[in-house]
């Protein structure tokens, strides 16, 4: 089980390949967890937007977490989304992921429907009670169009296995916010869920990143942590410049298959999204493999 110290450095929500009935390829799965730990991560994360949760059944989803606890083996920490829109959904989620050995649970604030903060509170605190394991929430308003105010977050980081948030919003101003009002708290991380901004959220006291790039260019995401925390800023700056083209290209597909369609390039051969989203047009495929080409990645 993760400990508040764990929750550190980089986080791959990693990409769920699938087969050609869009389950859960197990072959494909396991090279991706492969190919991230190689490149040096701080755990990884299954079943989260970056790896499709929504479109999966139970079972899928089972099957994704017990393959991947298995392959990871203990060589990072293995992060589960349990992720729904009904409370009693993401306590059935978090209870197998429990049960399967992992050793953290993420959970987004519902979406489609609008709970007010009473609401909110409530689902996270039930959600929290319902397992041992650590709970990370998971704020993504642009995809939800529900966001944890900083005076929600404050009441939430002071249940005792609530230990961390990833912020995925433009809002640079909230995450600020976030670690300013649980800076005094020793069991409460904030991590940057926006791959433009893992040098600012550290430098303002964030722990690291879930970063989705991280599943394409892991030793580069790593890089900017790792030299932030050597004290190399500069290093670290650096890297996080480079990253920015590649953040760039989610903007070339509908999310999230721009990610995919990298690694396929890269050779990974890990299929294609789930439908009805589908692979980036030739064009873009080819912008995509010029951003790779001048990271470097393409003669790896």
């Amino acid at each position: 089980m993760l400990k508040v110290d764990d929750l550190k450095g980089v986080i791959p929500p990693i990409v769920t390949p699938v087969d050609d009935e869009e389950n859960v390829d197990e072959q494909g799965l396991k090279k991706v967890i492969d190919y991230v730990i190689s490149g040096g991560v701080h755990g990884v994360f299954v079943l989260g937007s970056n790896g499709e949760f929504y479109a999966f059944d139970y079972e899928n989803k089972k099957r994704a977490v017990e393959i991947t606890v298995r392959h990871v083996n203990k060589r990072v920490p293995v992060y589960v989304g349990a992720s729904a829109i009904t409370t009693k959904e993401c306590i059935k989620l978090a209870k197998m992921a429990e049960d399967v050995g992992a050793d953290a649970v993420t959970v987004l604030t519902p979406m489609f429907i609008k709970p007010n903060e009473k609401e909110m509170y409530n689902h996270f605190e039930a959600i929290a009670k319902s397992t041992s394991l650590p709970v990370i929430l998971y704020n993504n308003p642009d995809k939800t169009t529900n966001n944890i105010s900083v005076s929600l977050l404050e009441k939430l980081s002071k249940i005792d296995n609530i230990i961390g948030i990833k912020n995925t919003s433009f809002d640079f101003a909230q995450t600020v916010e976030y670690i300013r009002v649980t800076r005094d708290n020793k069991n409460f991380k904030v991590l940057s869920g926006s791959d433009y901004l893992i040098y600012a959220t550290l430098a303002y006291g964030g722990a690291g990143c879930v970063a989705g790039t991280a599943n394409v260019a892991p030793r580069l995401v790593v890089d900017i942590y790792e030299k932030y925390m050597a004290g190399d800023y500069k290093g670290a700056i650096d890297a996080q410049y480079r990253l920015i083209p590649l953040r760039n290209a989610y903007n070339y597909g509908s999310f999230p298959v721009p990610m995919k369609d990298c690694l396929n390039i890269l050779g990974l051969d890990i299929g294609h999204p789930v439908k009805p989203i589908e692979h980036c047009s030739e064009e873009k495929l080819q912008a995509i493999k010029k951003v790779l080409d001048d990271l470097g990645l393409t003669n790896i």
